[in-house]
């Protein structure tokens, strides 16, 4: 027990040694919800009792001696509100002795006791080096007062408790603990009712409860910390899209201002208007369709309307066009998908009424003449 007191010292002191973690790894962490980040501890422990009473008496001062030390056992649960703060309610106990002097020997009598106390835990390794996810050790100072009572003599106390936590990683839910401890009680919690010294200060003023404790950590649900979005991250990237956005936009006022001049340069004949339809009909295709579009059946409608106008004007003559779009499929597939599209209509037409012999037809292969490439697949009626 000695060395493992002796092993717990050793490692309290030397915290500067987590300097040695992994940089990469620290990050800031974003609150999780109250029913996140629990644990339970079991522990066993040994005590060492040095009561107000012994002032003076020259007892050893050994926290092994028989007449003062003995074994103990305890649990605690607890929740991390954040990496480094932590509240936990924890309860210890149960086999203590009453030390005292008769004739200025060191005497002892069996005291059952277990005390009760709340402790605000501060994870220092996260305060001060950043949370890391992968840390084998965590060094967690602790500090929280109770109640304890002395089974034994039905009496009770309150007390003071500071003391020395330190977690060893041994999965994601399991952490070994060593422990060092002192609870600071009221006088009458070894069952003595002795009257102290008035001059007596200090450590001689108290009871006086010394533990180390060994056990084991169980994180309950999630134990882990999600990364803090990084703002500047996001709002660059928001600013990259709307950026993007932009130039798409100035690219399409581009391409309205092109074919605004196309338009303006290009001589058009005079459409002819059929009961307020323009000449010439369009009906549009689906990719690599001659018989199927987006709107056929609306299409045929104003191919209806013109059809009627050259049955009821027999000096009219009608011209079908069939287009394909460039952008994909070869030319000689484009070729034929227009010739193909250009006999679909015509075959739609003499199903219409309107003879053949005064229908031509003629395909335009492919062709990148509308925008989006899409509106190429299609086939034109209109009055020769």
């Amino acid at each position: 027990m000695k060395k493992l007191l002796m092993v717990l010292a050793l490692a309290s002191v030397s915290f500067s040694a987590m300097a040695q973690d992994d940089p990469t790894l620290k990050y800031s962490v974003a609150t999780n919800s109250f029913w996140s980040n629990w644990f339970i501890q079991v522990g066993a422990q040994w005590n060492a009792w040095y009561s107000a009473e012994e002032h003076g008496s020259g007892l050893d001062t050994s926290p092994f001696a028989d007449f003062r030390s003995g074994p103990g056992v305890a649990v605690a649960i607890g929740k991390w509100f954040t990496p480094g703060l932590g509240l936990r309610t924890k309860l210890q106990g149960f086999w203590g002795k009453t030390v005292y002097s008769v004739n200025g020997n060191g005497e002892s009598e069996d005291n059952n006791y277990w005390i009760l106390n709340e402790h605000a835990l501060f994870n220092l390794s996260n305060m001060l080096c950043g949370y890391n996810p992968n840390r084998v050790w965590n060094f967690i100072p602790f500090a929280g007062a109770g109640i304890g009572r002395s089974m034994t003599n039905n009496r009770y106390g309150m007390d003071l408790s500071v003391g020395i936590l330190n977690e060893f990683k041994l999965s994601r839910k399991v952490m070994l603990n060593l422990e060092l401890g002192w609870n600071r009680c009221e006088t009458d919690i070894d069952g003595q009712m002795r009257v102290v010294d008035p001059g007596t200060r200090g450590w001689d003023t108290h009871d006086n409860n010394l533990y180390g404790e060994i056990g084991l950590t169980f994180n309950l649900g999630r134990a882990t910390w999600d990364k803090v979005p990084d703002v500047d991250a996001i709002r660059a990237n928001y600013e990259a899209q709307i950026d993007d956005l932009n130039n798409l936009l100035n690219n399409a006022n581009a391409d309205i201002e092109d074919l605004k001049n196309q338009i303006a340069n290009h001589k058009c004949p005079p459409a002819t208007v059929i009961k307020g339809i323009a000449a010439p009909a369009t009906v549009f295709f689906y990719c690599n369709k001659t018989n199927s579009g987006p709107s056929y059946a609306r299409d045929m409608v104003d191919v209806r309307t013109v059809a009627k106008y050259a049955v009821d004007n027999k000096d009219v003559n009608l011209l079908v066009t069939g287009y394909a779009d460039s952008a994909t499929g070869n030319p000689e597939h484009n070729q034929w998908l227009s010739d193909e599209r250009a006999k679909t209509v015509v075959e739609e037409l003499v199903g219409m009424g309107v003879s053949r012999s005064k229908i031509t037809a003629e395909g335009k292969g492919g062709v990148d003449i509308l925008s989006p490439f899409e509106h190429n697949r299609r086939a034109t009626v209109e009055v020769k």
